[in-house]
């Protein structure tokens, strides 16, 4: 019996989580602030606290999604005003980062009303300025119209992104740069040896924002100038990924289920570079994997995903793709081989300091309230 028809391993999941929030609530000392994060599991948030955990700041697991596979954690249960005030007091502090991207502004309304109900400050991560999964960017606008102007404090990543919110809301945003998203050990492992310089390009199950084919045709063109260097192409074995592939038939693209995190970062070190093919966008996880790798990464001029960290960069946005700027990149990478893997002690700090931001931050909004 699959999981998703079967109401004794939901029940069990409910009674685990809630095991799990009682558990919270009896840390000895002083009680720590109980955040209620949606999500709790993605790899981002769970970077926001050092890895030994955090006596200031807990934050209450994913709530199991009627009907979904163990661990899913989307569409978040938390964003339903029900759920808010039955499970009041059980948190201080109400942080969103991702997961909102099927509710309605009425929903959003309502959540922030109850929140407001229940005297609980919330806190907005504004991770996507431009939802990468819409090709109409109204829906998600709508949504940070409503979420941005209600939060007791606003975070994002970059300098760029919190200039943005500010012209568009008026909202001074803290902020606090990604974490890795490497673990330790994995990120202090020496990068494999290969031959030639291989440049790769994922074009994973095709989001909006994403545009693969005419950036591999005109990664194909710049590669085949270079002596030595060749091309990978990746796509996942889906629908999406499939008809990447059909379209790129007469060159080798490898299509495939999706990469663990292991097969993700035995990829990523396999290659010199990797470009990312977007033409809308904010910011980027997997560039933040490659910093912690050592992978140079070609991104492209939309967005902010500059900001984050040393990258190369070419002109791609909505206009259109600029193919000379893409061939003067990968020539650059070639030519100059740049070497800017994040040192892993630099970045067990930079964790450390951010938890200590957020922790910092939860206080200031719960003694504000």
């Amino acid at each position: 019996m699959s999981y998703a028809r079967c109401p004794c391993a939901i029940v069990t999941a409910e009674q685990v989580w809630r095991a799990a929030r009682r558990a919270l609530a009896t840390v000895p000392n002083a009680r720590p602030l109980r955040v209620a994060s949606v999500p709790g599991q993605h790899v981002y948030v769970r970077h926001l606290s050092p890895p030994a955990g955090d006596a200031r700041v807990v934050r209450l697991p994913d709530v199991p999604v009627l009907g979904a596979p163990a661990g899913q954690w989307w569409p978040p249960p938390m964003l339903d005003p029900g759920w808010i005030h039955r499970n009041r007091v059980d948190f201080d502090v109400f942080h969103v980062h991702f997961g909102f991207d099927d509710r309605t502004p009425e929903q959003l309304r309502a959540l922030v009303c109850a929140l407001r109900a229940v005297r609980c400050p919330l806190v907005v991560t504004v991770h996507d300025l431009r939802n990468p999964h819409h090709a109409d960017p109204a829906q998600h606008t709508a949504a940070l119209d409503i979420l941005v102007p209600a939060a007791a404090e606003v975070v994002t990543l970059t300098g760029g992104a919190a200039a943005e919110i500010a012209r568009r809301w008026g909202r001074v945003a803290v902020v606090v740069p990604h974490p890795h998203v490497v673990d330790s050990v994995r990120a202090r492992a020496a990068r494999p040896e290969h031959e030639g310089f291989v440049i790769g390009l994922h074009a994973k199950s095709k989001r909006a924002n994403s545009d693969p084919v005419p950036v591999v045709r005109a990664l194909a063109d710049a590669v085949a100038r270079l002596p030595g260097a060749r091309l990978r192409v990746d796509a996942h074995d889906d629908a999406a990924g499939r008809a990447v592939a059909a379209q790129l038939a007469d060159l080798d693209v490898r299509v495939h289920r999706p990469f663990t995190d292991d097969e993700l970062w035995d990829y990523l070190t396999d290659l010199d570079v990797s470009v990312l093919p977007y033409r809308f966008g904010t910011h980027s996880g997997w560039l933040e994997a490659c910093h912690d790798l050592g992978t140079t990464v070609i991104a492209p001029s939309c967005g902010y995903y500059a900001d984050q960290g040393p990258c190369l960069v070419y002109d791609h946005d909505e206009s259109g793709l600029d193919s000379a700027s893409l061939a003067h990149a990968v020539g650059t990478a070639y030519r100059e081989r740049p070497s800017w893997r994040a040192d892993p002690d630099v970045r067990a700090n930079q964790r450390q300091e951010i938890a200590d931001h957020h922790a910092r931050l939860y206080h200031a909004v719960v003694g504000r309230r």
